[in-house]
């Protein structure tokens, strides 16, 4: 107890200290939000206080300080996103329910090799992949439940975990239709009537970046695992009536979720919601012919401390918007056009990296790109290709729960805590800026 009070106080210090610091620049209401979200990213990282109540303190916390109002506030804790979650949470615990999650951890202990460092790459591989073509968010949620099952060690847990979250938003970039700030670089390049990135060459720009991160995460969460060997003993029967219910179901689901995949400009896609698709198919496990879930069972063990994270997220999100904090910060790059356009990438690729760390990305580069397109016009560099470096650092966050929802789906694991994310984010948050700038300004602008 006097452990968990001293982290309490020691973030309400650090937030208070990040209020006075900002208040002799930007005023009040910013420093206001400035120290709020100092205070919840030191809650979180500590532990000091439970998740979920830390993620609902913004709708205490903003309104108190003027920086939205509680309806403002409270509505982002709705955004359709969540929907998207709740509904591959439920896809998960019918899994679970049905064990049928042992049954294809068994298959894959088969298929590949049973090292952790072959199973970290694998995992990372096969996650990284399946982004390209489904929304990363999707393809962790199907996946998470399945590798904890490849093990009974802890820290290998840890680590399949973080190689499914961090290969989905390494391989969200490969494609255009990957992540959803792949999408809104396309939507804010054709508003400014520049001309689209065909999906192929998009592929043959990304895929070094993206092959080279997959090999450094798989070697970087296998350090440590040499002389741990998996073994899963648990026996595997052949699949019950229960288990092929939830197999089709999941084939199904997948099928439909690559036939709605828009890919320009030959295929335009369903235009059906990906939110809806996964909420339907997680509600389908309730009613006939399924049946696998009973609410009064089941639906309790819902993480509801990862949806109220993301509400936290799209809130610290609006807050910077409503209170003019984005445009301090596209200020900031708008008297950055004076450099060399090798450190003007690498100071944008930092500051995207690291702010992506504290609020939704697709919010965050929704903000961003218009101005980022400004400072391109200002400082001489290709508009396409600072804009599309941006959008990828946005991806590229590694280190908190709240930056990516790959992220938080491998903290509402249970696997994962945030130290480990923490250790091994940042990292990856350097190495990803070192990767990002350097093939930017050595390879993309002979493309682009």
């Amino acid at each position: 107890m006097k452990s968990e009070t001293k982290k309490i106080l020691l973030s309400v210090a650090i937030g208070g200290a990040f209020f006075f610091i900002a208040y002799g620049f930007v005023g009040f209401t910013k420093a206001a939000l400035l120290g709020t979200i100092a205070l919840l990213v030191g809650l979180w990282s500590s532990e000091a206080l439970p998740l979920g109540v830390v993620s609902l303190l913004p709708i205490v916390l903003f309104p108190a300080f003027g920086i939205l109002s509680t309806k403002a506030t409270a509505i982002n804790y709705a955004n359709h996103i969540i929907f998207l979650f709740l509904g591959g949470f439920l896809l998960a615990i019918g899994v679970e329910k049905t064990k049928l999650h042992l049954y294809i951890a068994h298959k894959i202990l088969q298929i590949f090799p049973k090292t952790p460092r072959g199973m970290i790459f694998s995992l990372a591989l096969t996650s990284g992949v399946l982004s390209s073509v489904l929304s990363n968010t999707t393809t962790t949620l199907l996946l998470i439940s399945i590798a904890l099952f490849l093990t009974d060690h802890v820290g290998l847990k840890m680590r399949f975990a973080l190689a499914i979250a961090y290969g989905a938003n390494i391989g969200g970039i490969l494609t255009p239709i990957g992540t959803p700030p792949n999408l809104v670089l396309l939507g804010i390049m054709s508003d400014n009537g520049m001309e689209a990135i065909p999906f192929f060459t998009w592929m043959m720009l990304t895929a070094p970046l993206v092959l080279f991160m997959l090999f450094f995460v798989a070697f970087l969460l296998s350090i440590g695992t040499k002389n741990i060997a998996i073994a899963h003993t648990e026996k595997v029967e052949p699949l019950s009536l229960e288990q092929k219910k939830v197999m089709a179901l999941l084939f199904g689901l997948i099928g439909l979720l690559l036939v709605n995949a828009k890919i320009e400009p030959y295929w335009s896609g369903l235009g059906l919601s990906e939110s809806a698709i996964l909420l339907a198919a997680g509600l389908s496990l309730f009613m006939p012919p399924l049946s696998i879930l009973k609410w009064e069972e089941d639906f309790h063990k819902v993480p509801y401390a990862i949806i109220f994270l993301f509400g936290a997220g799209f809130s610290i999100a609006k807050g910077f918007s409503h209170t003019g904090l984005a445009d301090d910060i596209a200020g900031v790059l708008l008297g950055m056009t004076d450099m060399t356009p090798f450190l003007l990438l690498l100071a944008t690729a930092t500051l995207i990296t690291f702010a992506t760390e504290i609020t939704s990305n697709t919010a965050l580069i929704s903000i961003m790109l218009p101005v980022i397109y400004s400072v391109a016009k200002q400082s001489g560099i290709d508009a396409t290709l600072f804009m599309m470096l941006a959008t990828l650092c946005a991806s590229y966050a590694f280190m908190l729960p709240i930056a990516t929802p790959p992220n938080a789906i491998a903290m509402s694991s249970g696997a994962v805590h945030i130290k480990d994310m923490l250790r091994y984010g940042i990292v990856l948050n350097f190495v990803g800026i070192a990767s990002i700038v350097a093939i930017a300004y050595f390879y993309w602008r002979f493309f682009i």
